[in-house]
């Protein structure tokens, strides 16, 4: 699931050690089954159909938690590695509820207060969950580093995003979004957004310095490969509409081998 849906976060998985791969996979598969139910190919319609099915995912994994089992695989997954490494699932939740705010269309976030408490519950959330596993000692420090992966998500996907008429970063002009054409105000608001999210990846290049050898590994290819999106964007002119923003493959694993 995670190699077809995020391979860039596969290939960082790919890193760590083999002891905790599978507790990675299982907590990356929670949070994609919410996102599917949200943004998937068959997902629901917009509203109470799409609340419902996420009540049904978090009642899924609660039972879990309370039982110890669940014949859903991925919540038996999930279930197994929190009891294996002490993992703080009780923050799953608030992943849960960031994830409501697509349960309605459009999405429009107004501040970036909005953006920041939707960030928080989404991959702050999944931060601190991981910092058990990567042994990281200040959970609070994976929490922002997941917030800049996100944010980089959100810059780089503006005009997939606005297919599903969702606009999470606060200040794009719709006009120019509906026109397809980045101009002087959606690049003067890029830039800001990749300023943010540049200065969160500054404050948290040592998170992997207490890390073992494999999982620093990890982290890094991550943080090159994100931070390799961020400089595409800059030399396109902060264009996400009209220029390419992905990195082709062998584009990704150049990043990730930087020293």
């Amino acid at each position: 699931m995670q190699r077809r849906h995020d391979p860039t976060f596969y290939l960082a998985t790919c890193c760590l050690p083999a002891s905790i791969r599978p507790a990675v996979h299982a907590v990356y598969g929670f949070v994609r089954g919410a996102d599917e139910i949200v943004d998937g190919p068959r997902r629901l319609p917009p509203g109470a159909p799409r609340r419902a099915a996420l009540d049904d995912w978090q009642a899924a994994l609660e039972s879990g938690l309370r039982t110890g089992r669940s014949a859903h695989p991925v919540i038996a997954a999930l279930v197994d590695a929190g009891s294996r490494h002490d993992l703080p699932l009780d923050l799953l939740p608030s992943y849960v509820d960031s994830m409501r705010v697509d349960c309605d269309e459009p999405v429009r976030l107004r501040t970036r207060d909005e953006l920041d408490e939707y960030m928080d519950g989404s991959a702050a959330v999944v931060g601190r969950i991981m910092a058990p596993l990567l042994g990281a000692p200040e959970p609070e420090a994976v929490a922002r580093l997941g917030v800049a992966f996100q944010l980089t998500n959100f810059i780089r996907d503006v005009r997939l995003d606005w297919a599903l008429d969702r606009v999470y970063l606060p200040g794009l002009p719709e006009p120019e979004l509906r026109a397809g054409r980045a101009g002087s105000a959606t690049r003067e608001r890029v830039a800001s957004e990749v300023a943010r999210a540049r200065a969160l990846f500054a404050d948290t290049a040592g998170v992997a310095a207490p890390l073992g050898p494999p999982i620093r590994r990890g982290v890094h290819v991550a943080r090159a490969v994100y931070v390799g999106v961020l400089d595409r964007i800059e030399r396109n002119g902060f264009d996400v509409l009209g220029a390419r923003v992905r990195l082709r493959p062998w584009e990704a694993a150049a990043a990730a081998v930087r020293p």
